[in-house]
Parts: C-alpha cells; structure tokens; sequence
C-alpha cells in the first residue's frame, strides 16, 4: 500500500504502550467497565413504574436520567485532564470505584431525591469509566490494530442498548429494582481486580510537580451543569422563555466566561485552547457533535413512531430501533479496510453522506407504513455511523502523544454527550410544535402518545405525530449535512499522524 495515498503516516514518535504483554486481561477489564456505563444509560427505564411506586416523585423522577447524565457530562474533561497529568489507571481505579459507590447506594435510597443524589455519584465515576476507557483502548494498541478494540468496545454498547431494558425490565418484575444497582457490584469487583492486577503503566519521571487546575474545574463543572439543566428542564419543567429558562441560559454564558478567563490564565488548563486551535481535534468535535445531535431522532422518537403510527407493540418497536446496534459495531470494525485506502476524513465523509440520505429519507416513508420500511433504515443507517464515527476517533486519537489523548479523548465525548443533549431539546421542541400546529393547542408528544394509549385519539392524531417524527428526521438530516460539511472545509484532508 503507497502510504501517500493516505493519511496513516508517521510523523513523529510516541511512548510505548503501557500493560502490552497482559492486554487480554486488560481489554477485558475495559470491556466490563464500558459495559457498566453502557448498562446504566438503559437498564433503568424500564423499572421507573416499579420505583415510582415503591418510593414516589413521580414529578421528579426525570433525574434520574438526568442527573447522571449532567454528572458524566461535565466530568468528561476533567478526568481527560487528570489521566494525562497522573496516568490511566489511578483515574480509572478512582472513576470505577466512585460508581460502584454510587451503585451500592442507590440500592439502598430510602426516597427519590436519595436516589436521584446518588445517582449523580454514579454519574461522577460513570465519567471516568467513559473517557478513560476510550483513552486507554488508544493506549494499549498501535494504530494497525486499534480497531480491533474500538469495534470491541462498540459491541460492547450494542449489546447493551438492546439487553439493558430487557435485563432491568426482568430484575424489577421478578426480582426487586433495587438489583438493578447491586448487579453492578461483581461485574464492577472483577474489573477493578482485573484492572489494579494487570494493568502496569510505565513510570514517568518528571522534575516538575503536577499542577492541578482545581478552579478550572469547578468553572467547567458549574458552567455544564447551569447549561445541561437549562437544555434538559427547558420546556419539561418550564417554558423556554419562562424566568427559570432564561436564568439558567444568562447564568450558563456569564459561566462561559468565567470558564474562558480561567482557563486563558490557568498553567495547565482542564480544557486547553489547542483543543480548538488544531485542525483535526476542532473538526472531530464539531462533527461527533453533530452526531449526538442526529442520534436524537431515531433514539428517542423511532420507538413512539413505531408504536403510535405503525401500530407496532412495545417490543417489537424495540426491534425496529435496535437493528442499527447490529449494524454500527460491524460496519466500525470493517471502517478499517476502508480508511487505510482512502483516509480517515474521506471514510468519515462517507459515512455520514450515506446517513443524510438515510435520514432524509425517512420522512418519505408511505404512511402508515410497513415494519420492514424504517428497520432497513436503521440498519444502513448504523452501518453508515460506524464508517463515521470510529475512523474519526481512532484518527484523532493517533495524532497526538501520550500526554495529551485524554484530554483529546475527553473532548470528544464530552461534545458528542452536548451534542445529544441539545438534540433532546431542540428536537423535543420542534416535534411539539408540529403537534401543536397540526392538532391545535398546547398538544405535545407525551400527552398525545398517552391518549393513543388509551386508545382516545382519532387517526388525525397518528397523522400528527407521523408528520412530527418526520421534521424530527429532516433536522437529524440537516445535522449530518453539516457534519459532512464540517470535515470537507475544517479537516485536513490527511490526518497528521504520529507514529506508534
């Protein structure tokens, strides 16, 4: 193969791979910590009657999803940050042992804002699982073999966005939902173990003491969660444009600047300006941003679409979504053989062209529709991410040194989780508007698919929500457009690799 015809080329030197010789006991221990974080995204929903019931806030019980994901959110960087300056496996042992904490106590809440409380503790070692976990996987494999990893760690979270609803759906009818938490102790035990046993980083002297950016973390911390909040509650809890709205928004860009001062002052910043400043880091940012933008249409509105307009049953709605978590980890785990021959940019441009077509197809469905129509879809459409997104991380993982993947890594999950967040939002907001435009009103997504529940809503209701579904859909389109435009004008059209 001409290496000219790509952008794999060596172009400096790094650190050797820390743990090599004991890498299966490693990549099993990273795989059960990914599983961990992956499992508690979905395991929960199910059991939220159960909970409800058991302890109540039923008004409040949202955070439980939201809180955690505010805690993983805002913690992204900061764990970046702190495993370049003190190595993978401290953050890692402190990030796992924090969740399993966390674990161990939301089995033991007595009310809903306990359980909430301690579901953000989780959300504060969930974070560390996340990011390291991805860093680490750059670590221990050269660029040839680190697909191998990546696509490992892929089906890792597809095995769990279909198993997690089935598995908490089970552990709360038949057993108690307090199991649901406690499952995580020994899946959680035998990674630590395998993790404090295994995996030995090289010893990295250095003259200079590590400075810890402490006031750039908490400006970070509080400047995410002010934004989250705002994105998360906007429009459930308040209106946009309600006081609590717009003060959490001013509060939220009064943060920013603080943040921006802090970190322009700080000797080593939590999220340093070259993040930015490097062509290829801001250009994969920007584009998984989008990503968590456009995996918003088909995560949280298919399975109402399915159900609602197909007339589909809850579990076989389940299927119609799951089918992309077939396609994404075996598409990621072939990108390779695609982006050694024509680069990272080009595989990556590919995939997400093919997903905005997939995408803007989908308001072209027949109405009502078959089955079969939107799962062959999303089975080209988990496919197409997968030639996106892991050629993208792998190459923006490999064009920077030992002492800067985790915060590289960082920022890259941490626009893609911002990206999804403000999808919910956004897209929440544009498939209530068409509702309201459609049937008249105040009418929003929840309050109709309850009526078609009840079987109370007439067939104008299904047309709404079809319609609905569909702008959804051509803005998800719209986010994969500018995604690919992001790569064609930002990218360099060769990623500058460094050598292994």
């Amino acid at each position: 193969m001409d290496q000219g015809d790509t952008d794999i080329q060596p172009a400096a030197t790094d650190a050797d791979p820390p743990g090599a010789h004991r890498r299966g006991a490693v990549v099993a221990a990273l795989m059960l910590a990914m599983a961990l974080a992956a499992l508690d995204a979905t395991i929960v929903s199910t059991a939220v009657p159960q909970i409800v019931g058991d302890l109540g806030g039923f008004s409040v019980f949202s955070w439980l999803f939201s809180g955690y994901l505010l805690a993983v959110t805002v913690t992204l960087p900061v764990y970046g940050k702190l495993s370049d300056t003190f190595g993978r496996k401290p953050v890692l042992v402190a990030g796992a042992a924090l969740f399993l904490l966390g674990s161990l106590l939301c089995a033991l809440a007595w009310n809903m804002g306990a359980l909430i409380a301690f579901r953000v503790v989780q959300g504060l070692g969930g974070g560390a699982l996340q990011g390291t976990v991805q860093t680490l996987a750059a670590d221990l494999y050269p660029l040839k073999e680190r697909p191998k990893i990546q696509s490992k760690l892929s089906t890792v979270w597809a095995v769990s966005a279909v198993a997690g609803p089935g598995v908490g759906g089970v552990l709360a009818a038949y057993a108690d939902w307090r199991w649901i938490f406690l499952v995580n102790l020994p899946i959680g035990a035998v990674a630590l173990w395998l993790i404090v046993r295994h995996l030995h980083e090289p010893e990295r002297t250095s003259t200079v003491r590590p400075r810890i950016d402490w006031a750039g973390a908490l400006a970070v911390f509080a400047c995410g969660g002010v934004l989250l909040t705002a994105l998360v509650q906007g429009g459930v809890a308040w209106p946009w444009l309600s006081a609590p709205s717009l003060g959490l928004f001013g509060t939220g860009l009064a943060l920013v600047a603080v943040v921006v001062a802090v970190e322009r002052r700080a000797a080593e910043p939590i999220i340093p300006g070259w993040v930015w400043r490097r062509r290829t880091i801001a250009a994969v940012n920007l584009a998984l941003g989008a990503l968590g933008l456009l995996m918003v249409a088909p995560s949280v509105f298919l399975p109402t679409y399915a159900q609602s307009v197909l007339g589909l049953a809850p579990v076989a709605a389940g299927f119609v979504l799951s089918v992309w978590t077939l396609s994404w980890p075996v598409s990621a785990a072939l990108s390779q053989h695609v982006y050694r021959r024509i680069g990272f940019r080009n595989t990556a441009m590919l995939g997400i062209g093919t997903a905005a077509l997939v995408l803007f197809a989908f308001p072209f469905l027949p109405y009502p529709g078959r089955a079969w129509q939107p799962t062959v879809l999303m089975l080209v459409l988990g496919a197409a991410l997968g030639l996106f997104q892991l050629p993208l991380i792998v190459g923006v993982q490999s064009t920077v040194g030992w002492a800067e993947r985790g915060t590289t890594t960082a920022s890259v999950l941490f626009c893609r989780q911002i990206g999804q967040t403000f999808g919910a939002a956004l897209f929440g907001a544009v498939a209530n508007g068409v509702l309201a435009a459609r049937l008249g009103g105040a009418s929003d997504l929840d309050s109709v698919t309850r009526a078609l529940d009840a079987g109370t809503a007439p067939e104008t209701t299904r047309r709404a929500i079809a319609d609905a579904v569909h702008a959804v859909y051509l803005g998800a389109s719209c986010a994969a457009a500018l995604a690919f435009l992001v790569l064609l004008f930002l990218a360099p059209r060769k990623f500058p690799v460094l050598a292994d």
